[in-house]
């Protein structure tokens, strides 16, 4: 009779912080936020923020790279000036 209350206690007590790590992970907030039902279909504020984020960041390292682009040639253009010897 004592293995068996021995039995239940100790699975209980190791079956609390199991539900304590399963809860506090990703999974378990996921599961959380199902269950209230506050799932949107096309993604959280957060993922929309990033996401916008994202969006201005690519347009900056395209507009970084024009500007690379014309002081490579600029640079060329001031090096052939350079090397030219003068008459």
């Amino acid at each position: 009779m004592w293995e068996i209350v021995l039995g239940a206690v100790l699975f209980i007590a190791l079956l609390i912080p199991i539900t304590a790590i399963l809860v506090d992970s990703p999974l378990g907030r996921s599961f959380a936020r199902r269950m209230d039902g506050q799932v949107e279909a096309q993604g959280s504020p957060d993922v929309k923020e990033l996401q916008r984020k994202v969006d201005l960041l690519e347009a900056d390292v395209e507009e970084m790279k024009s500007l690379l682009a014309s002081t490579r040639d600029e640079v060329q253009f001031v090096q052939k000036l350079l090397e030219k010897p003068k008459n």
